[in-house]
């Protein structure tokens, strides 16, 4: 699959930065969007170009260092982390924006890596963030009146 990128670059803190048009060619359906970023970066560096820094850790949908903005929505407006996101979820041809989180409280580092000491100050403090994800419920926590749980286990 081919899509168009649209990137946000900025060089440090201190210079403003743009977007740059990037092509990313055949791309597997399969591949997450971090992977995609990764082939895009191995393509850049082919061409003695900077590659496109992200931030990632885990890449399980976990901790969350991955998140930015795909579309001017955060995660793409899909309800999973950025490192969950494949490719198949975009058509052959897309445009796809791709921006750092915009927020005072995380400044930009570089492209798009943002500063998350605020965010990381709260953890470490024995806080934590939770976000529904519009996971399904838990089978044990569906209640199933007893005569259609006894036919079942018929």
């Amino acid at each position: 699959m081919n899509v168009k990128l649209i990137v946000w670059r900025q060089k440090n803190a201190s210079t403003p930065g743009s977007m740059k048009e990037y092509e990313a060619k055949n791309i597997p359906k399969e591949a997450s969007f971090l992977e995609m970023l990764d082939i895009v970066n191995e393509q850049l560096i082919e061409k003695n170009e900077e590659p496109i820094a992200f931030e990632h850790d885990c890449r399980e949908g976990i901790c969350g260092s991955c998140g930015m903005m795909i579309n001017g929505k955060a995660h793409g407006g899909f309800r999973t982390a950025t490192c969950q996101i494949h490719m198949r979820q975009f058509q052959d041809g897309d445009t796809i924006w791709v921006e750092p989180f915009r927020a005072r409280a995380f400044p930009i580092i570089r492209d798009l890596v943002v500063d998350r000491a605020p965010l990381d100050k709260i953890i470490q403090a024995g806080g934590f963030v939770a976000a529904p994800t519009g996971c399904a419920p838990d089978a044990n926590a569906i209640p199933i009146p007893k005569d259609i749980a006894e036919y079942a286990m018929d």
